[in-house]
């Protein structure tokens, strides 16, 4: 029996994935295997020595101690293009609703006073103020173009816009989804240059920090709206607060609020909406349930943002051994040899690395005795050693 610790309110749906008679699932239980969460901080949570596995049920892990994970041999999985849709109809929505004045148009209306003629007549005299533009033949520009990126580059050429997306690193599948008509910019700068609209779709790495700078709004053109749906630290907002100030930015959309942007006349923060619908939840707790019971019975990692993938097929006569280790050498060979020892036939056997971490799976003829993990287990490098 597995035992699943729940540090958020996790769709039912998800939840169902896992089969009762072989998971126990609590918000509150004691010697977890894996933990599944969405926004609770883990960086000062305490690490179960039970605990396999994290999911999250979402695409970002900022909340997670990735590092700490790692060195207990525990991999982190998310569940990365799950929410799109819904962020991707949250940035087509900011952008028309930039285009149209709709906030500052039903502010007015809601204002208004006196008889049906008489608001009648206030419309007719104040709509003029509220004219706005369409998208169709208007340019967005779209730094990152991962599932969440494609979908909305994809929608905004639907709708009639010219679209050019930055991505030094899109994927292969990435690209066989984005249309044809999405033109290709050379940097970050070349898309604030060519653009009026700018949207976000980055992970916050070093890399991407502060990426919209003051630096880099000196150089756009008059008028820029820029959407970030992405991740708090990617747009430093006290660059574009002066950029407003200056007009070379008309507005900010977010969904990360900040002191400095609540009050602010030409910002809309909203919060953190880019993934709340119910559609989003139910597929991100489906496909990270499904990614935690997957390494727990067989060991198969898919989605994990600090292991390797993994996916060896099990037949039904063999018994698996999984080793997670540092990824140094001779380590195949000490585990190798601790299981012929035992006088175990290795059948299959699939190792994969990334960066740090190593994982090998070990199919034997066998049933695995407690002694040879614990062999494997004392080898120095090895951080997890179990029979699945």
């Amino acid at each position: 029996m597995f035992k699943i610790l729940t540090l958020n309110n996790i769709s039912v749906r998800g939840l169902e994935r896992l089969p009762r008679d072989r998971y126990e699932i609590a918000s509150e239980i004691q010697h977890p295997d894996a933990v599944l969460l969405r926004s609770f901080k883990m960086h000062n949570w305490e690490i179960p020595p039970t605990l396999k596995a994290v999911g999250r049920a979402g695409a970002g892990v900022n909340n997670i101690p990735i590092a700490k994970m790692s060195a207990r041999g525990i991999p982190v999985f998310n569940a990365p293009g799950a929410n799109a849709n819904a962020v991707k109809e949250l940035v087509i929505s900011c952008l028309l609703i930039s285009m149209r004045n709709l906030f500052s148009a039903w502010d007015y209306t809601r204002h208004l006073s006196g008889s049906d003629e008489e608001i009648s007549k206030q419309v007719e005299a104040g709509k003029k103020q509220f004219v706005g533009y369409e998208l169709a033949g208007r340019t967005l520009g779209i730094i990152g173009l991962g599932a969440i990126g494609v979908k909305v580059a994809n929608a905004a050429d639907a709708l009639g816009m010219k679209v050019i997306g930055f991505d030094p690193h899109i994927t292969v599948n990435n690209a066989w989804q984005l249309s044809s008509n999405v033109k290709q910019a050379s940097s970050v700068e070349d898309v604030l240059a060519r653009c009026e609209f700018v949207s976000v779709h980055v992970p916050l790495v070093d890399d991407t920090r502060n990426m919209i700078s003051a630096d880099r709004l000196r150089n756009v053109a008059k008028g820029l709206i820029i959407l970030n749906f992405s991740r708090d630290g990617i747009v430093d907002d006290a660059a574009v607060c002066e950029a407003i100030k200056t007009g070379k930015v008309k507005s900010y959309f977010t969904d990360f609020p900040t002191q400095s942007l609540i009050k602010h006349e030409h910002v809309f923060a909203l919060p953190h909406l880019g993934a709340s619908t119910e559609e989003a939840e139910e597929n991100c707790a489906i496909m990270v349930a499904d990614q935690v019971r997957d390494f727990l019975e067989d060991g198969t990692i898919k989605n994990s943002v600090n292991f390797p993938e993994m996916f060896m097929s099990r037949s039904e006569d063999a018994y698996r051994l999984l080793v997670v280790n540092s990824n140094v050498p001779h380590m195949i060979e000490r585990i190798s040899s601790a299981i012929a020892k035992a006088n175990l036939n290795i059948l299959d056997m699939l190792n994969r690395s990334r960066s740090d971490i190593a994982c090998t799976l070990v199919d034997v003829s066998n049933p695995i005795p407690q002694s040879v993990l614990d062999e494997i287990a004392a080898i120095e490098g090895v951080l997890a050693a179990r029979s699945l």
